[in-house]
């Protein structure tokens, strides 16, 4: 309805004398070639990311638009893209052929019509773009207990748009809050540990002495986020048989069994790994504008005189991943900061994993070599489409997911072989974990098993393996990893050391763009725009949610959890604590 006003206007105040030339027959024609090859084209799209995520366009989609360069590359590299424009071409021809043999076209182009006549018939038809503004929304649509059948209620281009104009959600616009004084109120217990005192009595001050006996450890911290690594390809959540050497590694890590992520895309993981915040409605932290300066895992490390390293395979402007990084003290290592020489293998998603666990080699040897301590947040790409790497590495082809997790895991036993041979490596330990699950598509808004994935701590000279069952997230991973370092420091952080938790104080949040989850023993929390909620039973045997009356603590704690976590961002003041 939208695209129909301007040509709309067009025919009506265009004099026939103009419409009837042979140059305007012509265009006419191509433009009617052209916008139905775009609507098939669109509807291909959808076939093809429905397939990929089970969602109609959202932010994704408009991500994708703006890093245009991975995105062609990845569909071509991915799809049999000639094939698929070519097929779109034939049906556009056979759309046109069909239309023109019934003649209206014919009819239409030789039509005259008095001014008079074409502007009473284009105000009732303009009418239709005005009532859908008026009247239509993504909002609106029905909240059926099967996402997936929300989902297919939308149309597909529409959501594009709307996604595209709603690319930010205030918190306290569209969710339900608290008063702010409550509101911190109700989250100071919940983020209090035994070893922390608040430094303020002020309500909304959030930070906290952590103070931990003994002497301090000065580790080196190697932390590998692997893309896209679900539970269910490790032998050790399972039976797969994928996954050798991180097998072969749990039995001697500190493995995490109930680990969360806070999210569905990277730059979500990317977040609650550094800042150890709730998941926020709307874009991730990474993403968003001010985000300089702020208080992360790297500034506790920056604070004891370590350096810091981000190493991505990919080109790290992609979702502002450089920026976020560099303006939060870490030195960036991305692909386009390499020669060509130190790649020896790369798709259009980023150089392989075997070349950047190079990389990682490399930047530890500098460190050690300046006698400095050192935090590397390491992020792969191998496992995400279109899933090619090396060829002779390993025994499954390229193209599929069980190849490139066949292929991470590879990476991953080499890297170890060549890092065990290194004098830093008796004093490192190495995190392995993921920034989400290879599948975040369910029939329910928060499908569980869609958001656990895995957590190994390894060194065991440095830290007695075992299992640690208690439910947690990606947003416990900072204060954690600190107090396996047995640090005191000063924090803002919403999470948690696990370790220091009891099994029955366990709780995850987690959450899409939209959709806000807090997960606690085996009930599920939900927070929804237009200020709704919601409550869910989880079925301790199968996992499976089905729809209950909502905790009314559950739902306090939720909204306290988001809404100052909210406020604390966009009014600055989750900013790096200047430990002079």
């Amino acid at each position: 309805a939208y695209v129909l006003v301007v040509p709309l206007v067009c025919i009506t105040l265009l004099p026939d004398t103009v419409l009837r030339t042979r140059f305007q027959r012509w265009f006419t024609l191509s433009s009617f070639f052209v916008f139905v090859y775009v609507l098939l084209f669109a509807a291909a799209s959808e076939w093809f990311f429905w397939d990929e995520f089970g969602v109609r366009f959202n932010f994704i989609a408009v991500d994708y638009l703006v890093y245009t360069h991975e995105v062609i590359g990845n569909i071509w590299e991915s799809y049999p893209l000639l094939l698929i424009l070519s097929g779109l071409l034939g049906g556009t021809a056979v759309v046109l052929y069909g239309v023109g043999r019934t003649g209206y076209l014919t009819n239409w182009l030789r039509s005259r019509m008095a001014l008079k006549r074409r502007l009473c018939i284009s105000l009732v038809l303009l009418g239709v773009p005005v009532v859908c503004a008026l009247t239509v929304s993504t909002r609106i649509v029905p909240s059926f207990r099967n996402s997936y059948n929300r989902e297919l209620a939308q149309n597909g281009l529409y959501a594009l748009v709307a996604a595209f104009r709603a690319n930010a959600l205030d918190y306290e616009t569209f969710y339900q809050t608290l008063d702010p004084h409550l509101a911190f109120a109700t989250l100071r217990p919940l983020i209090k540990a035994d070893n922390a005192t608040f430094l303020s009595d002020s309500v909304e001050d959030v930070m906290r002495l952590v103070e931990s006996p003994g002497p301090e450890k000065r580790w080196n911290v190697i932390q590998i986020t692997v893309e896209s690594l679900s539970p269910k390809y490790l032998g050790a959540f399972g039976d797969s048989t994928l996954t050798p050497n991180l097998d072969a590694l749990a039995a001697d890590s500190l493995l995490f069994t109930n680990f969360y992520a806070t999210g569905t895309r990277t730059v979500r993981g990317m977040e609650a790994l550094t800042l150890s915040i709730p998941p926020t409605p709307g874009r991730s932290g990474v993403k968003r504008p001010g985000n300089e300066d702020l208080f992360t895992l790297g500034a506790v490390f920056q604070s004891r005189g370590y350096q810091t390293t981000f190493l991505y395979s990919g080109h790290g402007y992609f979702d502002n991943m450089n920026y976020f990084f560099s303006h939060n003290g870490f030195k960036t290592v991305d692909r386009a900061s390499k020669p060509e020489e130190a790649i020896t293998f790369a798709n259009v998603w980023g150089a392989c994993d075997g070349d950047l666990y190079n990389w990682v080699i490399e930047e530890a040897d500098l460190s050690y070599a300046a006698e400095k301590p050192f935090f590397h947040f390491v992020m792969t790409t191998s496992n995400h489409r279109p899933y090619t790497f090396p060829e002779g590495t390993i025994d499954l082809p390229c193209g599929h997911r069980g190849g490139a997790v066949k292929y991470t895991d590879y990476a991953i036993g080499e890297f170890l072989r060549k890092a065990r041979s290194k004098p830093w490596f008796k004093n490192t330990l190495v995190v392995i974990v993921a920034d989400h699950c290879g599948s975040s598509a369910g029939e329910t808004e928060l499908p569980l098993d869609k958001y656990r994935i895995p957590l190994l701590v390894y060194n065991p000279d440095l830290v007695k393996p075992g299992r640690v069952n208690t439910l947690c997230c990606q947003m416990d991973f900072a204060p954690t990893l600190l107090g396996l370092l047995n640090w005191t420091y000063r924090s803002r952080f919403f999470g948690k050391d696990i370790l220091r938790m009891k099994p029955d104080q366990g709780r995850a949040l987690l959450g899409n763009y939209q959709t806000l989850g807090y997960l606690m023993g085996n009930h599920l929390a939900v927070l929804k725009p237009g200020r709704k909620s919601a409550g869910y039973a989880i079925d301790p045997a199968t996992g499976e949610p089905s729809p209950c009356r909502a905790d009314a603590t559950m739902i306090r704690e939720a909204i306290a959890y988001y809404q100052t976590a909210n406020h604390l961002l966009s009014h600055g003041m989750y900013r790096k604590i200047d430990e002079q």
